[in-house]
């Protein structure tokens, strides 16, 4: 991802085995509680999947993710 003065960014990293809707689950608490929103999602052939989440830089004052 590139840098950007008006959005901050977090990668996460979800590991293989976690269902489809446990992940949609989690990355949706994270945007109501924190002010994130999905950037970009990769799925890997062994399950993982890598998602870089972003916010406007002004919610800094919000938790960061914790998956």
């Amino acid at each position: 991802m590139e840098a950007s003065p008006d959005y901050e960014f977090a990668p996460l990293r979800i590991p293989p085995g976690t269902s489809r809707s446990a992940a949609a689950t989690m990355l949706s608490l994270q945007s109501d509680v924190g002010g994130w929103e999905l950037a970009r999602l990769q799925l890997h052939a062994d399950g993982t999947r890598k998602v870089v989440l972003r916010r406007r830089a002004r919610l800094s004052y919000l938790p960061g993710p914790h998956i």
